[in-house]
């Protein structure tokens, strides 16, 4: 019997991906170019608009029907569905995008040194960008920021707390308080804090004023959030918490808080973002002074959301450019806040 050699098979791989055909897909995009140009200039559709939708049909129906003829229908169909996506992806971030974009570009002119040691208290919105500063607003604003933290952030978490470990018997009440507290404009928080404390109680307007008011936007916010983050967290872990003996708020405050700690962290950021460019709570409790104040509870107080309203309601040309700075430095203080909280929550809790 004569011996036979078997060779080895060599393993497929179905799942490696193919090679991207570049040459039919650079032909393609060209070929859709051209023909987007020349059906625009030809029919009285004009304009960006037009250019961009009618690149979006003839790409997504070349690259469908290239799919079809060599694929099949299957590939047609995944082709159309991700040429939709992506085009609405690109609908989402663009805005976002051009904002960011205009922003910096219009607010870099106005960075100057002093911007940020000094005041507009010798100064005015229609001097020269070079003189003065947003010292005073920018101040002010960490102080609204951080008091509405320590205000909001507790009360947001522990009213989470109680919806989704305690579910007492008010917590369909207070879930329908938190869910109609989220539609009230800003306006109306600013105008009750107004009634409520600057008119009837000792408290006048200032930087605490401010707060309290920017603290009942920020609180449902936070509550939400958390409360959406808490309910991912596994019921296991607390039956076993609750196995080993530990009793229920030992179970949330060791177990369930713990493993939520990055999601309640992005809730406080949220809540941040809600409240930091908030202009019309302001205009009610701070005064809007252009001196600097350090003091929180006494006393008006700036801020950048009104430092820019007071630059665009002047109307010149230096007093617009002091605001496009001053949102910029605001977008630049939400980042380091929320780069800065992300770093803090993402570092592992020591044992």
């Amino acid at each position: 019997m004569a011996n036979t050699v078997i060779s080895p098979v060599q393993p497929q791989k179905p799942w490696k991906a193919t090679k991207l055909e570049l040459l039919p897909t650079v032909l393609i995009l060209l070929g859709t170019v051209v023909a987007t140009y020349v059906f625009v200039a030809v029919t009285p559709m004009k304009g960006k608009l037009a250019y961009a939708f009618i690149f979006f049909v003839f790409g997504t129906s070349a690259i469908s029907i290239r799919n079809w003829v060599k694929l099949g229908r299957a590939a047609a169909k995944d082709a159309l569905a991700s040429s939709i996506a992506f085009t609405g992806a690109a609908i989402v971030f663009l805005p976002v995008i051009s904002i960011l974009w205009t922003t910096i570009y219009k607010g870099i002119p106005g960075l100057h040194w002093t911007l940020f040691t000094q005041s507009m208290f010798t100064a005015s919105y229609s001097d020269p960008v070079s003189k003065g500063g947003l010292l005073h607003a920018l101040v002010g604003t960490l102080y609204l920021i951080f008091i509405s933290i320590i205000v909001s952030v507790p009360m947001g978490i522990l009213t989470a707390l109680y919806l989704t470990e305690i579910k007492g018997r008010g917590s369909k009440f207070i879930q329908f308080v938190v869910q109609a507290m989220s539609g009230v404009p800003s306006v109306v928080a600013g105008l009750f804090i107004f009634a409520a404390l600057i008119v009837s109680t000792p408290i006048k307007a200032s930087a605490i004023a401010g707060a309290f008011a920017l603290s009942i936007l920020m609180i449902p916010t936070v509550t939400r959030t958390a409360q959406e983050v808490l309910l991912l967290v596994p019921n296991d872990l607390r039956e076993a918490g609750q196995a080993l003996g530990a009793t229920q708020w030992r179970t949330v405050a060791t177990i369930v808080v713990p493993a939520a700690r990055n999601g309640l962290i992005t809730a406080t950021i949220l809540g941040v973002a809600r409240i930091a460019g908030e202009t019309a709570p302001l205009l009610f409790t701070i005064g809007g002074s252009d001196n600097l104040n350090w003091n929180p509870f006494k006393d008006y107080q700036g801020a950048l959301p009104f430092y820019v309203w007071k630059g665009l309601l002047l109307g010149t040309p230096e007093s617009i450019q002091r605001a496009w700075t001053g949102i910029l430095v605001l977008l630049t203080l939400v980042l380091i806040l929320f780069v800065l909280a992300r770093t803090l929550g993402g570092r592992r809790m020591k044992k």
